[in-house]
């Protein structure tokens, strides 16, 4: 019998969060969905961040993904918007951790390298690639919702193979793995 799972990829912000799911049969994937939480429109970054919490939760109890592949936040040179970053990945983390969903986070360059075998490729590049690899007939306005799909393709990829990236299956393996970060 062919195991199948579904991943859930997210590419996080607070301005908006892109997602994308595929279901894997065996080594093939298939494209489910791909979208975006538009949070343009609210002031509150808090509200921001309850909203992401929620759509996450809400993505997870439709669709039952069996792991979740996130884009890691990159370091740039403004240090709020980084933090901000870190704090919309952070409660798409906390959503799929308190459904004991296994996380592995990866990096831009590397999401775009196993997409399009450059590690410096454009958001358009990515998604086109994404278009011909998954038989997609549109490409969304936005490509955070791409990027998001892109997260899931980069973890179909990596499947199987060592040293994906930082990987969770719960609270207690994220406290074990980053002691640093707890107070």
């Amino acid at each position: 019998m062919t195991r199948e799972k579904i991943i859930l990829g997210i590419d996080p912000g607070t301005t908006i969060m892109g997602f994308g799911l595929i279901k894997v049969v065996g080594k093939t994937m298939k494209f489910l969905q791909l979208n975006e939480l538009d949070l343009r429109k609210y002031d509150d970054h808090y509200l921001k961040l309850k909203l992401i919490f929620e759509r996450t939760i809400e993505l997870i109890d439709t669709h039952n993904p069996d792991e979740i592949a996130i884009e890691a936040p990159f370091f740039g040179k403004n240090v709020q918007s980084m933090l901000k970053l870190g704090r919309a990945q952070g409660v798409a983390m906390a959503a799929g951790l308190s459904r004991e969903i296994p996380i592995t986070e990866y990096l831009p360059k590397k999401i775009k390298m196993a997409i399009t075998g450059n590690g410096n490729a454009s958001k358009e590049q990515v998604a086109r690639m994404l278009q011909s690899v998954l038989g997609l007939k549109t490409l969304p306005k936005n490509l955070d919702a791409t990027d998001g799909l892109a997260a899931a393709v980069c973890h179909f990829y990596n499947s199987g193979k060592v040293s994906v990236g930082k990987s969770y299956t719960g609270w207690d393996a994220f406290v074990k793995q980053n002691p640093d970060k707890i107070r």
